[in-house]
C-alpha cells in the first residue's frame, strides 16, 4: 500500500509560481514511478510530469519550460515546481505512483491550484 499526500496548492496571481509537494509513505525508492496529473473543472484528468527511480523525467507538451519534476529520496518526497502560471493551469493537482512500469496507479487526495488573471 502506498499512501501520497500533497500539499503546496493555493491561490496565486498570474505570472506567478507554486511548488507542489507530494509526500509518500514508506520507501519512495521502491516506486519505479511518481508522476503528477491534473484535473480542472468539467474536464479529464490529464498527465503532467512524471519521474522514474533512475531520475528520468517526462512533461506533458503544455508544461514543457514551465514545470519541473523532481524527487528526493531521502525525504521520501516529489515535488512539482510551477512558473509562470496561467489561469488555464487551474486544477486539482493529483500525485500519483507506480510500483512497476504496469503497475496500478495510486492517487493522493489533490491539492487545489487556482491561477487568477
Amino acid at each position: 500500500q502506498v499512501q501520497l499526500v500533497e500539499s503546496g496548492g493555493g491561490l496565486v496571481q498570474a505570472g506567478g509560481s507554486l511548488r507542489l509537494s507530494c509526500a509518500v509513505s514508506g520507501s519512495i525508492g521502491s516506486i519505479y514511478r511518481m508522476a503528477w496529473y491534473r484535473q480542472a473543472p468539467g474536464k479529464q484528468r490529464e498527465f503532467v510530469a512524471s519521474i522514474t527511480s533512475g531520475g528520468s523525467a517526462n512533461y506533458a507538451d503544455s508544461v514543457k519550460g514551465q514545470c519541473i519534476i523532481s524527487r528526493d529520496n531521502a525525504k521520501n518526497s516529489v515535488y512539482l515546481q510551477m512558473n509562470s502560471l496561467r489561469p488555464e493551469d487551474t486544477a486539482v493537482y493529483y500525485c500519483g505512483a507506480q510500483r512497476s512500469p504496469f503497475g496500478s496507479m495510486y492517487w493522493g487526495q489533490g491539492t487545489q491550484v487556482t491561477v487568477s488573471s
